[in-house]
């Protein structure tokens, strides 16, 4: 008598691709659908079809760069090539932290990358516009993309805006060779970017976002030399909602700032200042008066921000719920009081070394104010929308 087993491993055998594909798509144990392609060469071409997402174990961190190139695991061109060649449905593909593959890693991207929707290329310091040319070629659905620590210049930017219409997170951080030029080839031609970090661009002033679509909502410039008709120029879309220049060191003279806030961001939710020193009154003011919808300020270590800057946050701030103050030298017992009696819907207040803030003033914010959390430790701006993070 046949064994029962043996016929129905012979229909196993006998179903079509799709039937297959379909038995896969429904596997919810991840080690069953690891040990699906073990069957037999058929069953594991239907797994390698059906992968969407390829990242190699590396040491990388953004905190841990000098340590990559002793730690990491690197990957050569013809590894890299044989896997996407045995991977052709890719839709993000993290290659962060393999310091040297060179430009012709990505060759095959033009053949295999039309899928592609995520692509991380951080610290590739080997990569080049010859590199990201095969990204324009090839990737022209890409929505996510990352070249923090590449070597890419303007030209590259250029050509990858007149490709990758479908941007929308965008990270520039770390790229030194990149100028307003690149920027202003990006901002006009991708009118989908909603994301952008350009973190320790020292060459940018930030004119190149003059223009820019509604769509931008979210900017990351820590450490820039942004200009005031630079920051105009990044609130011209008129839809920034998230705005982070800590460290801002600015080429002109800061007055120039008063004349960004009025009309330009409505519709900013959260702004960080931190370690903004030269930042003064009159800033404050302006920014107070022209950010209706500001929910979140870091004003942490802004020295020059005296009474009247606390006071017309406190009168102008209405929607305002966080603020952060901490070793601010010139807060006052006065500007505490305009903060306690003002920014009615305030609910978070980060205070720590502020040497003029007497203990009875605190006590005193504290009684007055009791649904505000009073919190001591410093943390960065935490943008309120889940979708936006650093």
């Amino acid at each position: 008598m046949d064994n029962p087993s043996d016929d129905f491993s012979g229909y196993i055998i006998q179903l079509p691709d799709d039937c297959l594909l379909c038995i896969f798509q429904l596997l919810d144990c991840g080690s069953d659908r690891e040990s699906f392609g073990l069957t037999c060469r058929r069953w594991l071409q239907i797994q390698n079809l059906n992968r969407r997402s390829l990242q190699f174990q590396s040491s990388f961190t953004m905190l841990n760069i000098s340590s990559l190139s002793q730690n990491n695991t690197q990957i050569s061109t013809f590894q890299l090539s044989r896997l996407l060649n045995r991977f052709q449905n890719l839709e993000s593909l993290s290659l962060s932290g393999c310091t040297e593959l060179p430009d012709s890693g990505l060759a095959l991207l033009p053949r295999h990358g039309s899928k592609l929707r995520s692509l991380h290329l951080d610290c590739c310091f080997s990569l080049t516009d010859d590199g990201l040319s095969f990204v324009t070629s090839g990737c022209s659905s890409l929505v996510i993309l990352s070249l923090y620590r590449c070597n890419v210049t303007d030209y590259g930017l250029e050509a990858l805006s007149k490709s990758c219409l479908a941007l929308e997170d965008l990270n520039l951080s770390y790229c030194c060779q990149i100028s307003d030029y690149g920027v202003s080839a990006i901002s006009q031609n991708c009118h989908r970017l909603r994301a952008i970090r350009i973190s320790y661009c020292r060459n940018l002033t930030g004119v190149g976002f003059q223009g820019c679509s509604q769509t931008l909502t979210y900017l990351e410039a820590d450490s820039c030399r942004l200009e005031p008709n630079g920051i105009q120029s990044i609130l011209s879309g008129g839809g920034l909602e998230y705005l982070s220049v800590p460290n801002l060191t600015l080429r002109t003279r800061v007055d120039g700032l008063i004349a960004i806030s009025v009309g330009f961001a409505a519709k900013l939710r959260v702004l960080n200042f931190r370690c903004c020193r030269t930042i003064g009154d009159d800033c404050i003011t302006a920014m107070a008066k022209g950010c209706p919808s500001l929910q979140e300020w870091n004003l942490a270590i802004c020295h020059e921000v005296k009474t009247e800057g606390w006071e017309s946050i406190g009168l102008h701030c209405h929607n305002l719920k966080i603020i952060h103050v901490n070793r601010c030298r010139n807060l006052l017992d006065s500007g505490m009081q305009a903060l306690r009696d003002g920014c009615k819907r305030l609910s978070v207040l980060y205070i720590t070394g502020c040497p003029q803030i007497s203990v009875v003033t605190l006590e005193v914010f504290k009684i007055a104010r009791g649904n505000v959390k009073i919190k001591e430790e410093e943390i960065v701006c935490i943008c309120p929308d889940g979708a936006f993070r650093f």
